[in-house]
């Protein structure tokens, strides 16, 4: 039985492609754990697989649903985002050069800090809120990657994913899009000209807090594509045959999880916009953000559930409204059901360019009243 054309992201989502086992009819993919896969009389292989370390059968229906979710040629899934985020940097050349905002994950940063340290490849941080901040920061025929972020981790900031495609084909550079806090359910940047697409799958496509992994997606299956999956063979950075299934479930709700967390933050961020303790709420969603047009351009479906407050004070202020909080958790990561809040600083260390009184938000799928009330009783105790 085959799956109409032209399906929604949730219908696709929920049904996992339309997935039903060929032998079995069951609506589950089932989770296979051998490591190593048999030979016959002439040695030849059985099936399509040699080693776990290569690739595993439960990558297969992940791999496809995010490959069509993103309108991708191809997926391949990591054992961390991290791994995943390597994966591509290894395919940068000694002497090679690398874009990337000056805010951003920081994890991501840090990688390519050392990259610059340690392998001779030149790296450029640009401010990503100047007009001409990436255009200024490529180099012609010099610049192998340009790396941005949907939504700028953790301020919000937005990026013309169009045109900083154009601007790194121009260079003759591929553009690697961070859409982490942009599932495809709400924005697709293989469509606005990205080369590759990476989610960190710990966070809103596995949703529940309770898987680590990467996806990168590509638009074409070419030498770098390749490469991308040698080093992932190379270095080991393979997800576990449970985890894959683990996230593959979590991928089903999806749409559902993200329309309630999307709404609301939304409706958060516009309760406490103009709150007397609060200097500023950075979210898309707000009219009043400067990249609100852009943002509402480029997501078809919400504006995230990812928000910052800048409360009125230093970082010891910020710290102790985050102490009085009852229903969020303090804790560090972001797009799963449970709402989370941290002092990004503090975790991102001195090198950071994160204002002090900068609180980091990750709208779960709790009641939004019961949020509001836990930021305003905090609010009001500090």
């Amino acid at each position: 039985m085959s799956k109409p054309k032209n399906i929604s992201p949730d219908t696709l989502l929920a049904q996992a492609s339309h997935y039903i086992d060929e032998q079995t009819g069951a609506l589950m993919p089932s989770i296979q754990p051998s490591t190593t896969y048999g030979r016959d009389q002439n040695y030849e292989l059985l099936g399509d697989y040699i080693y776990a370390r290569n690739h595993n059968p439960t990558y297969d229906q992940v791999e496809k649903v995010m490959a069509e979710l993103e309108g991708g040629a191809d997926t391949l899934i990591f054992a961390s985002g991290q791994a995943a985020i390597t994966a591509v940097f290894e395919t940068v050349e000694h002497g090679r050069h690398i874009v990337a905002p000056s805010i951003m994950y920081h994890g991501a940063q840090a990688w390519m800090r050392r990259l610059a340290e340690k392998r001779g490849i030149k790296l450029t941080l640009f401010d990503a809120t100047e007009p001409d901040g990436l255009a200024n920061a490529v180099r012609q025929g010099q610049t192998d990657v340009v790396w941005i972020e949907t939504l700028l981790n953790p301020t919000w900031d937005v990026i013309d994913i169009q045109k900083a495609a154009q601007i790194a084909h121009d260079a003759g550079a591929i553009l690697g899009v961070d859409a982490t806090v942009t599932p495809p359910v709400t924005l697709r940047a293989l469509s606005l000209g990205a080369d590759l697409v990476f989610h960190s799958a710990t966070k809103y496509l596995n949703g529940h807090s309770d898987v680590l992994g990467g996806v990168l997606i590509t638009a074409k299956k070419d030498d770098r594509w390749q490469e991308i999956y040698d080093v992932r063979t190379l270095v080991g950075g393979v997800m576990g045959p449970f985890e894959a299934w683990l996230l593959l479930r979590g991928m089903r709700t999806l749409g559902i999880r993200c329309e309630r967390a999307f709404a609301s933050a939304a409706k958060i961020a516009s309760h406490f916009e103009n709150h007397p303790k609060i200097e500023r709420v950075l979210y898309p969603g707000l009219q009043s953000h400067p990249g609100h047009t852009l943002a509402a351009r480029q997501m078809t479906a919400g504006f995230g559930g990812m928000l910052s407050f800048l409360v009125n004070g230093d970082a010891a202020m910020a710290k102790a409204m985050i102490a009085k909080l009852k229903v969020f958790i303090a804790a560090t990561s972001l797009g799963g059901v449970e709402s989370l809040v941290e002092h990004r600083l503090s975790v991102e260390g001195p090198e950071s360019l994160v204002p002090e009184n900068l609180i980091r938000i990750s709208i779960g799928i709790e009641n939004v009243d019961d949020l509001i009330g836990d930021l305003q009783q905090a609010l009001d105790h500090v």
